[in-house]
């Protein structure tokens, strides 16, 4: 699931990605819906009836129905740097877990084993 809270600003250029993606070719279509899900965390399947286009009317119609909040710009980009904190936090907590169990390697406790490695080599030459 996709955010369900944007700033007036980011629903107008979601409305025009949709009337773009309702007129494009079906590579088009992906293209759009590929930037509204990562530029906008926007997936089109949180609000649509399924079977029907999703577009700027059936967006209008979803904020009209509270299933999409506008918010103030400030709010939202606190919430966004919320987001990628969180996101940072997570992918930390996988890599360390990943080099616990050994399915990683700690790549920068191997490169301070290589320098003093290379360190030795130059000290012994």
């Amino acid at each position: 699931m996709g955010r369900n809270k944007f700033s007036q600003r980011e629903i107008e250029i979601i409305g025009k990605l949709l009337h773009r993606k309702n007129a494009g070719t079906r590579f088009q279509q992906k293209m759009i819906r590929h930037q509204l899900r990562v530029d906008f965390e926007f997936n089109i399947a949180d609000f649509n009836v399924p079977g029907k286009a999703f577009g700027p009317e059936e967006l209008q119609e979803a904020v009209r129905r509270g299933a999409i909040h506008i918010l103030d710009d400030a709010t939202i980009a606190a919430m966004k740097e919320k987001r990628a904190r969180d996101k940072a936090k997570d992918e930390f907590l996988r890599q360390q877990e990943a080099i616990q169990s050994g399915e990683a390697t700690d790549w920068q406790e191997a490169m301070k084993e290589w320098e003093s490695w290379e360190k030795e080599k130059d000290a012994n030459q």
